[in-house]
């Protein structure tokens, strides 16, 4: 099954690490994954293995909003321009599909391959943006690409998410089969989860916990009486982690087997996920038309295309997609 997951959580509680240690894992085992860095801090690069100044001169999705918008537009008669496109904006007949792995202007002014993983960054604040801003305008990008990404059986799309709630600041959780919460085991951690359950109720969002941090049985039991039947899995304590948090990378197959069969184990949760396209697509039309009621005016709701429906049989990067009656 293809699947796309977003690793989330409170700051500090290793979503960043536990993402990174997964892409490696994928990259590892030669499967076609994506991965995108939309957390506010940009730091899924060096914990793949790049240099801080590698890292800095990687290129951003918020750098290339224009080309972006332009390539995904394609032919489609109901957006007049690249200019004209919302973050939100979903993708219609004549729109430019993507796939996971492919060649597109996008992938090739975006895309850099970090010790085997691919990735893309939404991009760091620059002095100008701070203090007035939103962050949400940078991971924007993500969002469109998304809306417009039709992935296979096989291929994987990692999400390296802005910590706590601010996920729920725009319809870029609904794009996920899977939402990995990072959790460690304390009432804090706890209490982001708890959140995300609330905020996700409505949009049958997966929820699975990841236990991080886990030092004896104690805490252990401690997360299974808080999150039940959604801890799916957990990482001890870990020589290989603290080496990567002083800049030692070393080969994923290094980690403790312990910790690499639960990297495993959320592999195989993706793949027994069946997405319902139609409620995929719909949840990208409800946030188009919830944030032209908002602030962007009602006339872009003329943007939809009611005859459309994103499926696997569209995917097509570069060739006008057919619409489905």
């Amino acid at each position: 099954m293809a699947v796309k997951i977003a690793f989330v959580g409170k700051g500090g509680s290793g979503k960043t690490t536990l993402s990174s240690l997964f892409i490696r894992q994928l990259a590892a085992q030669s499967v076609p994954v994506l991965a995108i860095d939309a957390d506010i801090n940009q730091h899924l690069a060096t914990a793949l293995g790049a240099t801080e100044e590698e890292s800095a001169s990687l290129p951003t999705l918020a750098d290339q909003l224009p080309l972006i918008k332009d390539y995904l537009r394609g032919s489609n008669p109901r957006i007049p321009s690249g200019e004209a496109m919302l973050k939100t904006t979903p993708p219609g007949n004549g729109s430019r599909l993507l796939g996971v792995v492919e060649d597109n202007p996008i992938y090739s002014a975006c895309v850099r391959e970090i010790e085997g993983a691919r990735l893309m960054v939404t991009g760091r604040f620059s002095e100008e943006e701070l203090g007035v801003a939103c962050y949400h305008s940078k991971v924007g990008a993500a969002e469109m690409l998304l809306n417009h990404m039709v992935d296979l059986p096989g291929e994987y799309v990692v999400v390296d998410m802005t910590a706590g709630a601010d996920s729920f600041a725009s319809g870029l959780f609904t794009r996920f089969d899977l939402t990995a919460l990072v959790c460690e085991p304390t009432l804090r951690s706890v209490g982001v989860y708890r959140q995300y359950l609330d905020y996700a109720k409505d949009f049958g969002i997966r929820i699975a916990v990841i236990g991080n941090k886990i030092s004896d049985d104690q805490d252990l039991e401690f997360l299974r009486e808080q999150v039940g039947d959604d801890l799916l899995c957990w990482i001890g304590r870990s020589a290989h982690v603290r080496a990567a948090e002083r800049g030692d990378i070393r080969p994923i197959t290094d980690l403790e087997p312990e910790n690499r069969k639960a990297l495993t184990e959320i592999r195989n949760a993706l793949d027994t996920v069946d997405r319902d396209w139609n409620t995929y697509h719909h949840h990208t039309v409800q946030f188009h038309i919830r944030n032209a009621e908002a602030w962007a005016g009602r006339d872009v709701i003329t943007q939809i295309d009611p005859d459309f429906v994103l499926r696997p049989d569209l995917r097509s990067g570069q060739s006008t997609a057919l619409a489905t009656h």
